[in-house]
């Protein structure tokens, strides 16, 4: 379907510089696409990881379980960089104080 010029529904992109990976995510981060963001970040070796959210317009709770998980997976060399929605998301499940977390 031609949406007309619009931005995609969905993008992850990542650039690996050294053995900083970052990944710049736009769009909605939900069950369809969660998935897809979180082995974005995987598929590429690297020791710190920034995670780009700041183009994100929806973010739902299988997008939370990917970013917890890569909290996981990147314990204390993570960053993520949220947008204002992604951020009232993780405030209101509670994970509005994690360290990985920044300027919400």
């Amino acid at each position: 379907m031609d949406q007309g010029g619009a931005p995609p529904v969905f993008s992850a992109s990542a650039e690996l510089d050294g053995d900083h990976l970052r990944v710049v995510v736009t769009g909605e981060v939900d069950m369809a696409t969660a998935d897809t963001m979180l082995q974005t970040v995987l598929r590429e070796p690297a020791r710190q990881v920034t995670l780009d959210l700041r183009a994100v317009t929806f973010f739902d709770s299988a997008a939370i379980h990917a970013v917890v998980r890569l909290a996981q997976q990147y314990p204390g060399t993570l960053d993520v960089l949220p947008s204002r929605q992604v951020g009232r998301v993780l405030e209101i499940s509670g994970l509005g104080d994690q360290a990985w977390l920044r300027g919400a």
